[in-house]
């Protein structure tokens, strides 16, 4: 199968509601092309933003509204937004200092299902957090990436994945926690995992004395992870 490019628009920072409007539009686009031609869509397109303003999004699972622990006012008084969202998981915090990852690919075309596409996704920011000298590991247990957890399912969180699939075209995406302001995850239970601590790449490159990439490299450098998981599985190299 003829590899798709796969276009990368760096956003730069923009509100929730804009980048959902996108997505949606762009899905649409390669749902179409998929329809039109009768093969699984060559495009694909990946994201790359932070969120300005700061966001709590709330997925329609029974019970995660429950893990917003602050109400919509005391949210608005920190400058933080809420929205409900149509993508799987729970609870989440976009904000600025958090790089933000939307893929929207045809996963016919990669040859795998929504759990391997999931996987694919977290191998991508492992291979990222290990170019800045940090170790990112799966928990058999939640979605995600997390350090620290040496196997024993008590890691720190640093990355969070949610995505929603339309006809295997996928939207949303993953939420890398670069250098945001980790006293926002206060207000909510993250991705309903109580107990479980958030973290960031400034944070653990700190307590290991090495230097922390700037959110321009954090971006090039998950392009490059994610381009190279999707040449393995049928897509091609990016088109920046």
């Amino acid at each position: 199968m003829h590899p798709p490019e796969l276009e990368v628009r760096d956003l730069g920072r923009i509100d929730y509601d804009s980048a959902l409007a996108l997505q949606r539009e762009l899905q649409a686009s390669v749902i179409e092309e998929r329809e039109r031609t009768g093969e699984p869509a060559r495009r694909g397109y990946l994201l790359l933003l932070e969120h300005d303003p700061p966001v709590v999004t709330v997925t329609r699972r029974k019970g995660a509204a429950d893990h917003v622990l602050a109400s919509e006012q005391q949210l608005a008084a920190r400058g933080i937004q809420l929205r409900e969202t149509d993508r799987g998981g729970d609870v989440t915090y976009h904000g600025p200092g958090q790089l933000v990852a939307y893929v929207i690919v045809d996963i016919n075309r990669l040859g795998v299902g929504v759990h391997g596409f999931m996987r694919l996704l977290e191998q991508a920011v492992i291979d990222t957090l290990s170019n800045a000298g940090l170790q990112g590991e799966r928990d058999p247990t939640a979605t995600g990436v997390w350090v620290g957890a040496e196997g024993t399912g008590t890691g720190r969180k640093i990355c969070a994945l949610g995505v929603r699939f339309s006809r295997y075209v996928s939207m949303h995406g993953l939420a890398l926690n670069v250098d945001p302001d980790l006293s926002h995850f206060s207000a909510i239970v993250p991705c309903g995992l109580a107990g479980r601590p958030v973290t960031s790449v400034a944070r653990e490159c700190q307590s290991l004395a090495v230097r922390a990439p700037s959110m321009s490299q954090a971006k090039e450098r998950l392009a490059q992870a994610l381009a190279a998981q999707f040449s393995q599985n049928g897509i091609g190299d990016p088109a920046l």
